[in-house]
């Protein structure tokens, strides 16, 4: 976790998201805790910092409260009790505060060493750390608070000195302006005014920044000026050279580079690393696939590099024996016209090297993956003969050779689907800025080129971010795509990307024809491929979310030596163990495979692999393997359901079946419940009438997921009548285990629970591990709805030490919410506090997004027992929250439900019954798990109009 108090407190997860924290106190503990991270800080410390010098009463069992509430929000072990106080269990650098001091003192020793560049990135780095005022959310702390305002002066400084002394005298005028009106008793401040006016040739303005100083120094303090600011007055009276003034540069040769006329947007970071390689290497490449923006990456780079440049553009070049011509080309080396016998021809690498051998210079071969094994050849022999020589290097392929850093260069970063969108937020705000995003930040500056004052807006805002997406981030696809708003709308281009390779054909006609269109951008790297390797790529297309390595030599019928060799060339990129397309050029070779005619053949290996994973998966998922089981699924969800799609579609229909079947544990444990059952729907409108002989349970199974959406209509109606038909009403699956389960979802009690208890455990007896924990958990609920609580609670707890045995967190979550439940009934909300919490915590575990929204409305309940309304509210809403994002009907109206209640404790008698008719709208009708929500919502409905009347 990374943890934020330089403005207000912020706590980000691993994943990079925010961690909802609480109300103020809880944050007041946090920045006091974070502030000395790993460090035990005392109760009176934290309470002083927390109330101020006089605390109310009873804060003793209110810290405690807050420590627990923050230790909900954090995780347990992040937060220790000690005798002596509590301590963040945290690594000191995880906190903004202390990585700015060490980042902050890093930069003050090179400034010290005489190292400017390097104290000014790492000051730089520091002070971006800081979002506003410190320790804000801790009040009380002002005495550190404003140590850490007095270093972030310091570091300021510090940072202006090193941009002194690197010669960015204009650059820093204005800045320094506002620093010594803001801190007009800092002398150090007025004296790096006076020199940076100095350099910036503004002598005048120099000394009446002296004068200023002065008189307020001795109207403020009658004080004069110290050491420092009198020696800058003059230094500058001197005109001495000590003060650094920018001496005119020696003219740069800067061969082959053409200004560019379009603004350099979103590769800062990038710039910095190709910088930091060259000083630190003589050879660096740069790798990509097409339209990823290396060329230009280089430029950049090369204009800020010091000393000579030399760009030499190999695209052109078609024959590697012209590469040694073309740089002597951009070099402007003429050939000799006296040749004879007394003066035989030179070899272009021995004139290059002639040429070369006592310069100080900065080559940049661009494009060279058409002429590699040339090309690496030329540089190994110049930068061997040539000390003075560094070489930067762009291609789709590396050089391969001695020496050689290679720097990958991606797509720009991409915002997330949901940001610039407000439908997924219940309070209809964005879920995020995306012009904060450089894919989103060029095509908004490259549109307001073509369309004066186009500006990313909430109206618009979805759909640039689904055009930069769908176009992976490469620059230039999103530079064609914004050149068509000339005659396009936002939504026309964004609705045209499906057929991409007509969309964005216009490009700058003074470019290659292979840069003027996306398709002929691609086209190039596919030409570059031989035989096996295109037939991988194509084959590898049928791939949505990329393939391991054993995946794609199955499924494509290609060593994985071929795949390896399609990364090395940037078609395909090796991320976290998959090796992936570029959705872009994944459509390319899509259209290759087309025009092969392979497309069954392929699509049916594909789906025969992922039935075979899902076969193997399923039983494991409800062992101790299960999160290991569930990520490898998470890994492979998009392809598994375009498996399922293509079976429904091609006719495959047994095999679709068996893809359902086998995958419906992992869609029902990670809350894909939705769009299952979209797919479910689409394989049993294929099958219509037909029932292949011997898969019973698959049918069955297939359609009990197609009911998960909620929505069932009189056809599903009649499907779910026949299922009860087709099996018992205690069935024990012989191949889909959780098909016991959620047959007794759909069922309902039957009319006499005691034969139901014991057609239940009378079948528990030698079933698999899971089935068999499962049957004392439906035991114990049959036994809760005959009244016989002490039994029910035994069983329940006989489910729980079975599931907990075997390692199945699922399970787990179902009995520890059946047992919640149960003493919730009987008013014991402590204990269904307790579970609810557990169950919360095991869900997050697991990383099932429904069960934890469903724990959230049982710890709701429980807080709205214990007369904790506020926290019920937080627990519900967060449920609906995610339950909405999840599309579980039944929760979200089980959130709903729970708001209703709590407003209408409240006495908000309208809020109550708005909330109530909506969880009313939305609850499922045809699930008996939902009898209790629907109950609830009828009584709460009654009360309401109860109260309404007695008004």
């Amino acid at each position: 976790m990374r943890f934020q108090i330089l403005g207000p407190t912020a706590v980000l997860g691993e994943d990079g998201e925010p961690v909802t924290l609480g109300g103020p106190r809880v944050r007041a503990l946090l920045t006091l805790l974070a502030l000395h991270a790993g460090r035990i800080v005392g109760a009176e410390q934290l309470v002083d910092g927390m109330y101020g010098p006089r605390p109310p009463e009873g804060v003793a069992n209110a810290l405690q409260s807050q420590v627990s509430r923050l230790r909900r929000a954090l995780g347990r072990e992040l937060v220790e009790f000690h005798p002596a106080g509590y301590r963040l269990v945290a690594d000191p650098q995880e906190v903004d505060a202390r990585r700015f001091e060490l980042l902050a003192q890093a930069g003050r020793q090179a400034l010290a060493a005489g190292d400017p560049g390097r104290a000014a990135t790492l000051l730089r780095e520091a002070l971006d750390l800081w979002r506003g005022a410190p320790l804000a959310d801790a009040p009380h702390a002002e005495a550190a608070a404003a140590a850490l305002e007095e270093l972030r002066l310091a570091a300021t400084e510090d940072r202006v000195q090193a941009d002194l002394d690197l010669g960015r005298h204009r650059e820093l005028v204005a800045e320094l302006r506002q620093l010594t009106t803001a801190h007009p008793l800092r002398e150090r401040l007025s004296a790096q005014l006076m020199r940076a006016l100095y350099g910036s040739g503004r002598q005048a303005e120099a000394l009446t920044v002296y004068d200023e100083a002065r008189k307020v120094l001795d109207e403020e303090l009658g004080v004069e000026p110290g050491a420092e600011l009198a020696a800058a007055h003059l230094a500058v009276l001197r005109a001495d050279p000590a003060l650094g003034a920018p001496a005119a540069p020696a003219p740069r040769q800067r061969r082959g580079l053409r200004a560019q006329l379009t603004s350099f947007v979103g590769r800062d970071e990038e710039i910095e690393q190709v910088g930091t390689r060259l000083r630190a290497n003589r050879l660096v490449t740069l790798l990509g696939p097409g339209g990823a923006g290396k060329t230009r990456l280089a430029i950049e780079a090369a204009e800020r590099a010091a000393g000579d440049v030399c760009f030499v553009p190999l695209a052109p070049v078609s024959d590697g024996g012209d590469v040694p011509r073309a740089v002597l080309a951009a070099l402007d080396i003429r050939d000799t016209l006296m040749y004879g016998p007394d003066r035989p021809a030179v070899d272009p690498v021995t004139r290059l090297v002639t040429a070369l051998a006592d310069r100080q210079v900065l080559m940049v071969l661009d494009n060279c993956e058409h002429l590699v094994a040339a090309t690496a050849e030329l540089a190994d022999a110049l930068l061997a003969a040539c000390p003075g020589l560094r070489v930067l290097a762009t291609g789709r392929e590396a050089l391969g050779i001695t020496g050689e850093s290679i720097l990958p260069v991606a797509p720009l970063r991409l915002p997330p689907a949901e940001a610039g969108n407000s439908s997924g937020d219940p309070t209809g705000n964005p879920t995020g800025n995306p012009t904060e995003y450089p894919a989103v930040r060029l095509f908004a500056d490259r549109a307001a080129a073509v369309r004066p004052g186009f500006a990313v807006d909430a109206d618009n805002a979805a759909e640039v971010v689904r055009i930069c997406r769908a176009l992976d981030g490469l620059p230039l696809a999103i530079e064609l795509a914004a050149a068509r708003l000339r005659t396009l709308s936002v939504s026309d281009v964004a609705a045209r990307l499906d057929d991409r390779f007509r969309l964005l054909i216009r490009g700058s006609r003074t470019a290659l024809p292979r840069h003027q269109t996306l398709h002929a951008v691609v086209a190039w790297s596919w030409d570059l491929l031989d035989e096996d390797e295109q037939r991988l790529a194509r084959r590898l297309s049928v791939f949505l979310g990329g393939a391991r390595p054993e995946a794609a030599e199955r499924v494509c019928g290609l060593p994985e030596e071929v795949l390896f060799s399609l990364a090395e060339k940037s078609l395909v990129e090796f991320v976290d163990g998959r090796f992936r397309m570029l959705e872009t050029i994944r459509a390319f070779c899509a259209e290759r495979l087309a025009e092969s005619g392979e497309v069954d053949e392929v699509c049916e290996a594909h789906a025969g692999y992922y039935l075979d994973l899902v076969v193997t998966a399923d039983p494991l998922l409800r062992t101790d393997q299960q999160l290991d089981w569930l990520a490898r699924l998470d890994e492979e969800s998009a392809d598994l359901n375009a498996a399922v799609r293509w079976a429904a579609e091609s006719g495959r229909l047994e095999m679709g079946l068996r893809l359902l079947a086998y995958g419906a544990c992992y869609w029902w444990m990670r809350g894909h419940r939705t769009s299952s059952a979209a797919l479910a729907s689409e394989l049993l409108a294929a099958l219509g009438s037909v029932r292949p002989a011997g898969m019973e349970e698959e049918y069955v199974m297939c359609v009990l997921i197609t009911a998960w959406a909620g929505e069932i209509d009189d056809e599903l109606r009649a499907r779910l009548a026949e299922v009860q038909q087709l099996l018992p009403t205690v069935y024990i699956p012989q191949r889909i285990e959780l098909l016991m389960m959620l047959l007794s979802s759909l069922k309902g009690p039957p009319g006499d629970h005691s034969e139901a208890y014991e057609l239940v455990m009378q079948h528990s007896v030698g079933l698999p591990p899971w089935q068999h924990a499962l049957a004392f958990a439906g035991a114990a609920f049959v036994l809760d709805l005959l009244g016989r609580t002490e039994e029910a609670v035994a069983h329940f707890e006989r489910s729980l030490a079975a599931f907990k045995a075997i390692g199945e967190r699922w399970g787990t979550i179902l009995v520890l919410a059946g047992l919640g439940q149960l003493h919730q009934q009987q008013g014991d909300y402590q204990v269904a506090y307790a579970l609810a919490d557990e169950a919360l915590e095991v869900a997050h575990e697991l990383g099932a997004k429904t069960e934890i929204a469903e724990s959230l409305c049982l710890r709701g309940d429980a807080l709205h027992g214990l007369g904790e309304a506020e926290g019920a509210r937080a627990d519900y809403t967060l449920a609906a929250e995610l339950s909405r994002r999840n599309s579980s009907m039944d929760i979200l109206a089980r959130a709903h439900l729970g708001l209703g209640e709590v407003a209408l404790s409240l006495g908000d008698l309208d809020a109550a019954r708005a909330l109530l008719t909506q969880a009313h709208q939305e609850c499922p009708r045809d699930w008996y798990s939902t009898e209790d929500t629907r109950e609830r919502i009828d009584v709460g409905l009654a009360e309401v109009s109860r109260m309404v009347s007695e008004r």
